[in-house]
């Protein structure tokens, strides 16, 4: 099972920038999917999650500005980010708990990390 993070990139302060994550494998179901970020000499801080029947939840820094979502059909999640800050800036990893074909639990499985910067 691998997790393939996509999206990141520069954007200016008050711009928007769409994250998408895609899982793929030997996948059997996925029960919650998420972000989590971490920038520079900070700890790394969850973002927003979201469970197989859709409901969300989100970090108080980016609660009415960014949304979670899926699409069960594709094991993709995405995150939408709006009007971003400097504050934004990091590296976003998401994340999914799979029950991987041949096996009896779910595992949580990470993407690589990608960069968000905000600068004008």
């Amino acid at each position: 099972v691998q997790l393939q993070a996509s999206g990141g990139g520069l954007v200016q302060p008050g711009g928007s920038l769409r994250l998408s994550c895609t899982a793929s494998g030997s996948i059997l179901s996925i029960n919650v999917m998420g972000w989590y970020r971490q920038a520079p000499g900070k700890q790394r801080e969850l973002v927003a999650t979201i469970g197989s029947g859709g409901n969300t939840n989100y970090a108080d820094s980016v609660k009415g500005r960014f949304t979670i979502s899926r699409n069960n059909t594709k094991n993709t999640e995405y995150l939408q980010m709006n009007s971003l800050n400097a504050e934004d800036t990091a590296v976003y990893y998401c994340y999914a708990d799979i029950y991987e074909r041949g096996t009896t639990y779910y595992k949580r499985y990470w993407g690589q990390g990608t960069q968000v910067t905000v600068s004008s």
